[in-house]
């Protein structure tokens, strides 16, 4: 964490309101939308607060996995992704408020994951998840007309009984990305 921070607060879109938000913003014209709302909303938000802002995208590069894991509401899921106690396979994180002071924050609930059969282990319709990652079979899957993944967003993060429901669109924006960036 950044020198003098008391608290450091993770924040990660509601899965209810955020597309709408978004859509309705200036930043939806444009590239990179979702960093770009993202930068300015939180950025008012840490200058409202004396706090600093951090981003999980641009430089410096931010540990924001280590972050979620050590808040204890973030897990390992079954298919090696995180998961969050009221998020599922679907949390995300749009960025961070470094606060000069401590809060007090109540206890983590277990993980989600403790008791469930692990529906996400066998939703890849290509098995890519499990003990590690085929990111060329997941590739080849996205590459394939047949798949639904990249209209509804990942079959084995859709699975997870504790995953809130996105959007097509916004879950086809992030597939999108996701395979831009990871060819």
């Amino acid at each position: 964490m950044p020198q003098g921070t008391g608290t450091l607060l993770l924040l990660g879109p509601d899965p209810a309101r955020f597309w709408p938000l978004l859509q309705a913003a200036p930043e939806a014209q444009g590239p990179d939308p979702v960093d770009r709302w993202s930068a300015r909303v939180i950025g008012a938000w840490a200058a409202d607060l004396g706090a600093t802002a951090l981003f999980p995208f641009g430089e410096p590069v931010q540990p924001f996995i280590s972050w979620a894991l050590a808040t204890g509401r973030c897990h390992i899921s079954p298919a090696a992704l995180l998961v969050h106690d009221a998020l599922g396979l679907m949390v995300s994180f749009r960025g961070a408020l470094a606060l000069p002071f401590a809060l007090d924050l109540p206890p983590a609930p277990p993980s989600p994951c403790d008791g469930c059969p692990a529906p996400c282990l066998d939703a890849c319709p290509v098995g890519a998840l499990g003990p590690g990652y085929d990111l060329a079979a997941c590739h080849g899957w996205l590459d394939d007309p047949r798949n639904d993944c990249m209209a509804r967003g990942c079959a084995a993060r859709r699975a997870c009984p504790v995953s809130p429901p996105r959007p097509d669109a916004q879950a086809a924006h992030h597939m999108a990305a996701f395979h831009k960036e990871h060819p």
